[in-house]
């Protein structure tokens, strides 16, 4: 079931987001500052082209984690996660559309807080 739930995810907009979020990570990349942050979207963009049977672990970050994700949260953080949350909404109106609006709240939270995270394989 996951593979059928993840073939549709790419065919209705997961590879745009993936592209989005692997976009914003060589941007990021750019500046020695933004290194680590544009290592962290690429680790998203990877979890957004497969998302189904994998969940997100929260937490270990350290002190220096810590610092990142207060950055990450301020300045580009909290816009990945609304837009996340608000296609998610738009995805849970249909019933059909329920699984991948809960996949899109699983990628605001990894979009809110990123560094420390890992991508379990169910």
């Amino acid at each position: 079931m996951n593979i059928i739930g993840n073939i549709v995810w790419l065919l209705i907009g997961g590879i745009i987001a993936a592209a989005a979020w692997f976009l914003a990570g060589l941007i990021l990349c750019i500046t020695i500052i933004g290194i680590p942050f544009g290592i962290q979207c690429f680790k998203i963009a990877q979890f957004v082209l497969w998302p189904f049977g994998r969940e997100i672990e929260l937490g270990n970050f350290g002190a220096g984690g810590l610092i990142f994700n207060i950055i990450w949260l301020l300045v580009f953080g909290w816009e990945f996660a609304i837009g996340h949350l608000v296609i998610g909404a738009v995805f849970c109106i249909t019933i059909i559309g329920i699984p991948f609006g809960l996949q899109h709240f699983k990628l605001a939270k990894l979009g809110l807080i990123p560094f420390g995270a890992r991508i379990i394989a169910l």
